[in-house]
């Protein structure tokens, strides 16, 4: 994100000297610019001149010549005469330097202790080749603001050679920390992406002066003679050739580039150096001065917003060609890397080999090593141009090149500012690089000027609710830069205002931005804080009630609630679920969040059984947890169409997204492992076995109203024990004569053994897997529950024993007996189920206690024989079952 130097940005708005960086980052939050980090001064502490009295340099045991000096570092700093670590007649301190470039009576910069230098290097008094060294005469690398070749600063050459030529050093003592452009705050901003114009002096610059009223002096004013002395050049054929091809591949129907301005710059002296307050803004800016030529263009960049790019004319052919990239193409760029360049890269090339042979750039991204600056670089071609945003940001991602111009031409620059860059790079070239300009511009220009964009002059009271009245909102249109003029009135007799934005605000494209901008000017603090009411209604559906209620149900029966991420890798081969079931389709993601974890579960357990592991694994035997979430499944599922955000789909294009969404059922999955009751005083443990899960399964179903009838299935499902499973449905529905069995609507049991293992789960362990969707559709379709009166009449008591094959079971049994006796039936339980040799093989007794009750009379004798003898009757018939003796 963009750093801010507060003096660099004096420049272009009248920010109060004493303003520090806490203060403007509390004045640019107010219009949408937030703060990220104050970035705190490389320096701290005392850095001050020095004035070298002394020098005695001595050879070292290992050959080294270190200088014992004497520095005056002022009054305040120096020790009197006599005292001090290293006791001298002179007032001053004892300092130990390794360099030689300094002679007595030369100005230094001295950094005494308690200072701390770039690098966290703190600075004490330490004893160091037999004396005491009392602070530390400094190079330009050690305070981060150059390289040391010639060793430390000496003043008098220093500000000669950083435009103060003849200037006297100051007194020693004095704070060394302004004279070198040191120990200012800078403030980190962070930028949205539709504010790409504040990735600049200029755009900030602008945005404070919205946030304070402070003037603002517009540093791209081409018309401003002090910011550009010899004006705008004009632009001309006899510039250096450029070729725009036709773009072979837009991008939504745009042009890779609309405006390409060139300048050229001969007779540039390679040697000149940068000057240094460019290199202190550059260095404030967290940029690494390189070279006159690049930091001009970088200077350029960070000031007004415009990526330029500065090629080595005498390595190109004209002309130039901007197009896009050729199949098979590569560029070897200034990082020394050669990549593949796609067909949808716009590349810079020139005529090396033919009209746009070669290849040179990634246009609006990185620079290629063919034409790059060097030390020996006497004439500059600078390029400013206007590239499509789309355009550039694939390229940028495609490649994993986030440049500083990348990040600005992603954004949206102004149509407007190529020429004006252009210019304001090519004087400082001339005034620092003894160059002299080309008198005549290149530039290819297609944009066209924003059109009007016809809005409800309360667009933004709508959105807010702040009258803010035509006036204030034209007011602050205008305060942005754009033009506001009155566009008569709409159908309802409401006012309407014609609003053509500024060409560096390409973000604002309708009403709700320019809504929004005037929102943020007047101050989101006068948009008020309503609480909105209510509307009354009708509560919780009955089907989000009856969800709830299963949620409390399971809860209230001693399960804990999980959620689990619903992304799955290999869960289904420690499932052991086959080859063959339908679960194993399921939806895979194009960008998984974890790459072992590629596809949505088809199943609650899919995920749940890890949840259950993890819990055990960390000390927690006894588990019983669910969870109710959604399971994918994709058959029937259609591909759906990428639709574009540019208009609103049709009523076609929104049925076939719907098509292509996957079913997505809610389930309830539940794993129970470990003990359910654990052994204490008043008895043993007791595990959870697969009749608790059968049970939870009915827990749920009553929380619903309903009731299921649980039987063995016909084969054996994964990942359940083939012999300690249920499958539990819905009531059989009768049609005439014949009875439907009710849905399969969930299975509970014992895990299979292997599975277990392969989980990691304890032996014996039960799960259950709900389709609480099913549930509640039937509770739906069965309507309101309607509750019958209480009979005060007593309850007849009958038991009965049924002798039936294995095959027939207790539900059949109990379904009957229900059916017979009808409303009179108040409980129906199964208390004991008997196998013995008396009853011959393949057989069993199921033995029933009933409870009858009338709503109107008290049941006689001959009432419950009655029912009794049906029961025995239909039973037989239907089931060939036998009374036990």
């Amino acid at each position: 994100m963009p750093y801010v130097p507060l003096e660099w940005l004096r420049e272009h708005v009248d920010v109060p000297t004493s303003t520090t960086a806490e203060e403007l980052a509390s004045a640019l939050v107010r219009v949408g610019l937030e703060e990220e980090r104050i970035v705190p001064p490389a320096i701290t502490g005392p850095l001050v001149v020095g004035k070298v009295l002394t020098r005695e340099a001595k050879e070292q045991s290992n050959g080294k010549v270190i200088n014992y000096c004497r520095v005056d570092v002022g009054p305040e700093h120096n020790d009197a005469p006599g005292t001090g670590k290293e006791p001298s007649e002179l007032p001053s301190r004892g300092i130990v330097c390794g360099a030689h470039n300094f002679e007595v009576g030369d100005s230094v910069v001295v950094s005494l202790p308690g200072a701390v230098l770039p690098g966290d290097f703190a600075i004490a008094a330490r004893k160091t080749y037999g004396h005491v060294s009392d602070g530390m005469i400094c190079s330009a690398r050690e305070l981060g603001i150059g390289e040391d070749h010639d060793g430390i600063i000496v003043l008098d050459q220093w500000l000669a050679a950083h435009g103060h030529d003849g200037e006297e050093p100051p007194a020693p003592g004095t704070d060394a920390l302004p004279l070198l452009g040191l120990g200012e705050e800078v403030l980190e901003i962070n930028i949205t992406p539709d504010r790409g114009y504040c990735f600049s002096m200029r755009g900030v610059a602008r945005e404070y002066s919205h946030a304070t009223g402070a003037r603002f002096r517009d540093p791209a004013d081409g018309a401003d003679t002090t910011l550009f002395p010899h004006g705008l050049a004009e632009a001309s054929e006899d510039g250096f050739p450029v070729v725009v091809a036709e773009d072979t591949h837009p991008i939504h129907g745009r042009a890779g580039c609309d405006r390409y301005v060139a300048r050229l710059v001969t007779g540039i002296d390679p040697a000149a150096p940068s000057p240094k307050w460019m290199v202190d803004r550059l260095t404030a800016a967290g940029m690494r001065p390189i070279s006159l030529a690049v930091d001009v263009t970088n200077y350029v960049m960070l000031d007004l917003g415009q990526p330029l790019h500065a090629f080595d004319a005498d390595k190109l052919v004209a002309p130039i060609v901007v197009r896009r990239a050729r199949a098979g193409e590569s560029l070897t760029f200034l990082d020394e890397v050669t990549r593949a360049l796609d067909p949808e890269d716009l590349v810079i090339s020139d005529s090396d080999g033919g009209q746009g042979a070669r290849p040179l750039v990634l246009a609006g991204v990185f620079g290629g090593a063919d034409t790059e600056i060097d030390a020996s670089t006497r004439n500059v071609l600078i390029e400013a141009a206007h590239f499509d945003a789309v355009s550039i940001a694939r390229s940028s991602r495609r490649h994993k090149l986030p440049t500083e111009s990348a990040k600005r031409n992603e954004r949206g620059v102004d149509t407007a500012l190529a020429a004006v860059a252009a210019q304001r790079a090519v004087d400082l070239l001339v005034e620092y690089g003894g160059g002299s300009a080309e008198p005549v511009a290149t530039d290819v220009d297609r944009t066209s000027a924003p059109e009007p964009i016809v809005i409800r002059a309360d667009a933004a009271e709508r959105l807010t609710g702040v009258a803010y009245g035509t006036a204030r909102v034209t007011e602050l249109l205008e305060m942005i830069g754009c033009a506001v003029a009155p566009a008569g009135t709409d159908g309802a007799g409401r006012e309407l205002l014609a609003v053509t934005r500024p060409t560096w605000r390409p973000d604002l494209v309708g009403a709700a931005h320019f809504a929004e901008e005037v929102a943020r000017l007047d101050g989101y603090d006068a948009i008020p804080a309503i609480v909105p009411t209510a509307p009354a209604g009708l509560g919780l559906t009955p089907r989000q009630k009856a969800r709830r209620d299963a949620v409390a149900a399971l809860a209230h029966a001693g399960l804990t609630q999980v959620l689990s991420y619903p992304f799955i890798g290999d869960a289904h081969d420690r499932l052991g679920i086959p080859a063959a079931d339908p679960r194993r389709r399921a939806a895979r993601l194009v960008n998984p969040l974890a790459e072992d974890a590629p596809a949505l579960r088809t199943s609650i357990l899919d995920t749940l059984v890890d949840t259950a592991r993890r819990n055990i694994s960390r000390g927690l035997p006894d588990v019983a947890v669910f969870e109710i979430g959604a399971v994918t499944r994709p058959a029937g599922t259609a591909p759906a169409p990428i639709i574009g955000v540019d208009r609103r789909p049709t009523d076609d294009e929104l049925a076939a997204l719907e098509a292509g969404i996957p079913d997505q059922p809610l389930h309830i999955g539940a794993v129970l492992a470990g003990d359910r009751q654990r052994a204490g005083v008043l008895g043993a443990a007791r595990p959870w076995d697969w009749a608790d899960a059968v049970e939870t399964v009915r827990t749920v179903a009553r929380a619903v109203g309903l009731g299921l009838e649980a039987a063995a299935p016909a084969a054996p499902i994964a990942p359940w024990h083939p012999g300690r499973i249920a499958e539990l449905r819905l009531p059989p529905i009768r049609a005439g004569r014949e009875v439907i069995p009710g849905q399969v609507v969930a299975h509970a049991g014992e895990l299979h053994p292997r599975v277990a293992r392969a989980l990691g789960l304890p032996e014996r362990s039960c799960a259950v897997e709900i389709d609480l969707d099913a549930l509640l559709d039937a509770a739906e379709d069965r309507g309101a529950l309607q509750v019958s009166a209480i009979s005060t009449f007593p309850a007849a008591k009958e038991d009965i024993a049924l002798v039936v094959d294995e095959s027939v079971t207790a539900s059949q049994v109990e379904a009957i007996i229900r059916a017979t006796a009808k409303d009179l039936a108040e409980d129906v339980r199964l208390f004991d189920v008997f196998r013995g040799e008396q009853l011959g093989e393949e057989r069993k007794s199921l033995a029933f206690s009933l409870r009858l009750r009338a709503a109107d009379r008290t049941l006689t004798a001959e009432d419950t024989a009655s029912i009794r003898k049906r029961i025995i009757k239909r039973a037989a018939k239907a089931l060939g079952a036998e009374l036990r003796a």
